[in-house]
């Protein structure tokens, strides 16, 4: 299967009752405790996208359907050109098949892996794009609350794509479910308090520590090491990688104890080191 062919149409899952029989499998993409991704091609456009097929068995064991359901419902609204497509769905008696945009590139985390830490010019392009993305699903009162680098994706130019909304909620009121991954936990979740569009905030200074470090700033031995951090506020910048003043000035203002003092959204991408460094294409090969 050619990943570079060329598109002809995407999926329209408004006009389609999709099946299996639909797409051609190709080559496994990654997996994951409920199941499978694969690379696919629908038969009658040509069209690549992504097949993530679950086991409906391990869904209904830990009791995922509701939040599955609403992972659906979200991401199916969205339409950004750094938010992964959700195209449509469908399903046989043992598995659920999500079809997704696919991301040539794969996930950031595997990027941050080999390289150890990104560029300042990489890293001020991926967190320039997640503000955007993030800024769309904040105006549509979706709070992602699981933005990590296992859950961003690069497409096969190199731009940034968010995936994976299952810790999504649609809400313009506080919330109080702890939700997400133990290194990119805000402060309030920690605590206990209600939370909103401010936790995807922190995490942005999280990972734009963690793409320039190569950790996460908190990171400790044990959970409860880590919360007490957290809240603590005890992180430092190690003296290697070199890093600049500007970088670390815009970790300071994401990663702030009290919610509403975080820098917004829309002041990150006006921020010196963004406009300095940040690639205006969103692509970012190097």
């Amino acid at each position: 299967m050619d990943e570079n062919q060329k598109q002809e149409e995407t999926p329209n899952p408004d006009l389609y009752d999709w099946g299996l029989k639909d797409f051609d499998i190709g080559r496994p993409l990654g997996k994951g405790k409920f199941g499978r991704v694969y690379m696919a091609r629908e038969k009658k456009s040509q069209y690549i996208c992504a097949l993530k097929v679950l086991y409906r068995s391990q869904v209904e064991k830990y009791g995922l359907l509701p939040q599955l359901k609403r992972e659906m419902e979200i991401q199916s609204t969205l339409e950004h050109p750094n938010i992964l497509g959700l195209y449509g769905w469908f399903g046989d008696d043992e598995r659920i098949f999500l079809i997704l945009e696919y991301a040539g590139k794969g996930e950031l985390y595997g990027l941050l892996s080999k390289k150890g830490h990104l560029t300042e010019r990489q890293a001020a392009t991926y967190i320039a794009s997640l503000a955007k993305a993030l800024a769309y699903c904040h105006e549509k009162h979706i709070i992602h609350r699981d933005i990590k680098p296992e859950n961003l994706l690069l497409d096969h130019e190199g731009r940034l794509k968010v995936a994976d909304f299952g810790w999504s909620v649609q809400s313009s009121n506080k919330r109080h479910t702890m939700c997400g991954t133990l290194d990119y936990l805000a402060p309030e979740m920690v605590e206990n308090k209600g939370h909103d569009y401010s936790v995807d905030t922190w995490t942005m200074g999280i990972l734009c520590y963690e793409f320039l470090f190569g950790v996460p700033p908190f990171e400790a031995e044990t959970q409860n090491e880590t919360f007490q951090r957290i809240m603590k506020m005890d992180y430092s910048f190690p003296p290697t990688p070199h890093v600049s003043v500007e970088a670390k000035n815009l970790v300071r203002l994401l990663l702030v104890k009290d919610p509403s003092k975080r820098l917004p959204l829309s002041k990150i991408l006006v921020h010196p080191w963004i406009v300095k460094n940040a690639d205006p294409s969103g692509a970012c090969s190097e």
